[in-house]
């Protein structure tokens, strides 16, 4: 499975710490993740959203990228899905944040620019999952975030969009061989 990494400098580590670094990996399950300069809450409004979701929609499909569940909140979202080309990642999301941050900018009372950085130049996180367990536990805290940072107790999220059932879409990963076996992560060494 090759693996072509991209960041923002060619200096591996910046203040001792690690540069981070997108990975373009075909055929790989992938967890995306993005907020909102500031924690500012741009999506705060219905209109906001349906933005949101119709250029999620638009690009997921034109790249390829099919999406197991998503949940956007008032300033962030996440997704978990499955990207065939690697090399789709990056246009995809240039595409989706440039159209979403200006759209949604465009109904705000003050611009939000830059609209997506929170600090730097990392307008997104990405990561390809390692394992099943690793999906399970990603899916399952996508599908919680409405009802943590809501406090609806029991109460469907409305901008939760399960796309594909949890097992199943671990079922097809796992016959796909799209999990990224073998490359350490860290968060899972501790």
């Amino acid at each position: 499975m090759p693996i072509r990494k991209s960041s923002i400098s060619r200096d591996k580590y910046y203040q001792n710490h690690h540069r981070f670094e997108h990975w373009y990996v075909d055929n790989c399950v992938y967890f995306i993740t993005s907020r909102c300069r500031n924690k500012f809450p741009a999506f705060e409004s219905e209109a906001a959203k349906q933005i949101f979701w119709k250029k999620f929609e638009q690009y997921t499909s034109e790249f390829d990228f099919v999406p197991w569940i998503t949940t956007l909140m008032h300033n962030h979202y996440h997704t978990v899905g499955y990207l065939k080309k690697g090399e789709n990642l990056r246009e995809m999301m240039r595409l989706l944040h440039g159209s979403v941050s200006k759209l949604v900018n465009d109904t705000l009372a003050q611009r939000l620019r830059p609209f997506w950085y929170d600090s730097g130049k990392q307008g997104y996180f990405d990561g390809c999952l390692r394992d099943e367990i690793q999906a399970d536990r990603t899916y399952r805290y996508i599908r919680r975030q409405g009802i943590r940072h809501l406090g609806a107790k029991g109460i469907h999220y409305p901008h939760t969009r399960i796309n594909i059932d949890k097992d199943r879409a671990i079922r097809r990963a796992l016959g796909l061989n799209a999990f990224l076996r073998g490359v350490p992560y860290k968060r899972y060494e501790k």
